[in-house]
């Protein structure tokens, strides 16, 4: 591929948000700083939404601009965004790093005037252990099902021309999570494509216990749910979050309830044993698949995975569906 330089080099600004990543920004920020692109084009902004620990620290070893305020991700971006002067966009998550020619790879997708955003695909940093392996092989599983354009991608690591992003509004900050699904609709329905360029690599660091990755979960559900009352179609699902995973915390909610109510009419049991079953039935089927396609024995894990995602997605839809009635009460 062409050097950028001789083409297409736009001004290129990307935005870190970061909160208590201690463990994994000074990787993301180096992994930036090295990337293949010309250093008079490129500005680093750091986030910080207020770490409780040595990541701000951790980001004056690095000639980057840092910015410490108490707020969400989303606003994190607008905030950043709206101080920059760039013609391009880069977020890349605190807990993820890029591959040296990341930026290069996707900055010729920009040159398309249709093209709104352009992402890389992503791999697991942490793959010496067991469940952030597992979570990696379930992402880049959905990911590989991707065919063409996309509708929405994750901010993880993305490039977004700055023209486009005023256009729609930028990122909407009542969505602490999933407000890069939201803002992928908004681009697309303005007639606007989104590209995976499956060539980028960017290293995720995913949950490295289950407790994290709970309350990862939880809070993907809460917001999740928040984000289908205001897009219903959007439980039909798409290449990456499919209907089979929307309908499981209904799904779950329903064994629950016939298991409670069980106790009153014992038949009761035997639908929720079906139910699960059921759901037992196709985790195993679907890691196994996993397991066959990456040849590895411990994507078998995934069964358990499976269902930790699923009842962390129930309890956070059930916590957003009562605060909602709630709200709706004392109004």
């Amino acid at each position: 591929m062409k050097n950028p330089s001789a083409e297409f080099a736009p001004k290129v600004s990307i935005i870190v948000a970061t909160l208590n990543n201690e463990k994994t920004i000074g990787e993301c920020l180096r992994s930036i700083l090295e990337q293949d692109y010309p250093k008079e084009l490129l500005e680093i902004i750091v986030v910080d939404g207020g770490s409780r620990d040595s990541t701000l620290e951790v980001v004056k070893n690095y000639p980057v601009k840092a910015i410490s305020m108490s707020i969400n991700a989303p606003q994190a971006y607008n905030y950043a965004i709206k101080n920059t002067e760039s013609d391009v966009i880069g977020i890349v998550d605190a807990d993820a790093k890029v591959e040296k020619g990341w930026l290069k790879k996707l900055i010729p997708h920009l040159k398309e005037q249709n093209v709104a955003a352009v992402s890389g695909t992503i791999e697991t940093w942490n793959s010496d252990k067991v469940l952030p392996k597992c979570i990696g092989f379930d992402l880049k599983y959905r990911y590989s099902r991707i065919r063409g354009n996309v509708s929405r991608i994750a901010t993880m690591n993305l490039l977004i021309k700055r023209r486009i992003f005023d256009d729609v509004g930028g990122f909407n900050e009542e969505l602490p999570t999933q407000y890069d699904t939201e803002f992928g609709i908004r681009i697309t329905r303005k007639g606007y494509k989104i590209v995976l360029e499956r060539g980028a690599k960017c290293f995720h660091y995913n949950r490295p216990t289950w407790r994290e990755y709970f309350k990862q979960q939880l809070q993907y559900g809460k917001y999740t749910t928040k984000l289908y009352f205001k897009h219903p179609n959007l439980i039909k699902g798409d290449f990456i979050t499919g209907f089979e995973m929307n309908i499981q915390p209904f799904l779950i909610t329903s064994l629950f309830l016939l298991l409670i109510l069980g106790f009153f009419q014992k038949v009761l049991w035997y639908f929720s044993a079906l139910i699960f079953a059921s759901l037992l039935i196709f985790y195993i089927i679907s890691a196994c698949k996993l397991a066959y396609l990456y040849r590895d024995v411990d994507a078998l894990c995934l069964v358990a995975v499976y269902f930790v995602r699923a009842i962390a997605w129930t309890i956070g839809g059930a916590i957003t569906i009562i605060n909602f009635i709630q709200s709706q009460l004392k109004s």
